[in-house]
């Protein structure tokens, strides 16, 4: 895993209200001016709009969000008032299953994709459709972190762009060989692009321009990201 030269990010403007059926890929190619190599980040909430991930959901009833995470989650892990850490079908472990009420119509919510590396493989199949570009794509979500304060964006599914760089055998800067290195370049790809769009910008896609060429491959965080569940020490 070479150091990149130097990174370029920056947010994709003028990015519609985005509705069921509406082809993201699309929407990004017709307004980024993007190069072969490039990363597309893209927030999860424009995708599960564009896939129908949007349901109905009481605003006046206290328990209707709880209620949308039992029914999304495969396991309840914690549980402290109404905040429940879930593990969910695609087997993320996060707040709530991933249901959002913030930049949705009141009295709906929003629901994670049914399988996000199969919605960035799609995206990126728009992209080189319209725009003859072939690009990296994530998807990211925003969670917290064990042990650590504060929200973070991360990848929840990718396409064309390494969702884990494994460093194992490979030699540090003093020559001594790693042992058990492995770098999640798919959620630092998530952080450095939501750096750009923020939370309240209204701006849901980015681009990251210059990562190492080495990494543009066929992935999957769902494959590489989730820890088995006989590895992890938490669940």
């Amino acid at each position: 895993m070479g150091a990149a030269p130097g990174l370029t990010v920056f947010a994709v403007t003028g990015i519609p209200e985005v509705g069921r059926g509406d082809a993201v890929g699309e929407l990004v190619a017709d307004r980024a001016v993007l190069s072969d190599g490039d990363v597309v980040v893209v927030t999860q909430k424009i995708v599960s709009k564009s896939e129908g991930r949007v349901v109905a959901c009481d605003p006046g009833d206290p328990t209707a969000k709880r209620r949308l995470a039992e029914s999304e989650a495969v396991r309840v892990l914690r549980r402290r008032g109404e905040l429940l850490v879930t593990e969910t079908r695609h087997g993320f472990v996060c707040a709530s299953s991933g249901v959002d009420l913030s930049n949705v119509d009141e009295g709906f919510a929003v629901l994670l994709p049914v399988d996000p590396d199969r919605s960035a493989r799609r995206i990126r199949d728009q992209i080189r459709a319209r725009s003859g570009v072939v690009v990296g794509v994530v998807v990211s979500d925003t969670f917290g972190r064990a042990w650590r304060r504060g929200l973070t964006d991360v990848a929840i599914g990718c396409a064309g762009i390494a969702a884990v760089v494994d460093l194992r055998g490979t030699p540090d800067a003093h020559g001594r060989e790693l042992a058990v290195t492995e770098v999640c370049v798919a959620d630092e790809i998530a952080g450095a692009a939501e750096l750009v769009m923020g939370k309240s910008a209204g701006l849901p896609v980015a681009v990251v321009r210059g990562v190492d060429p080495a990494w543009l491959r066929d992935a999957s965080v769902r494959e590489e990201v989730v820890r088995p569940y006989g590895e992890d020490l938490f669940r």
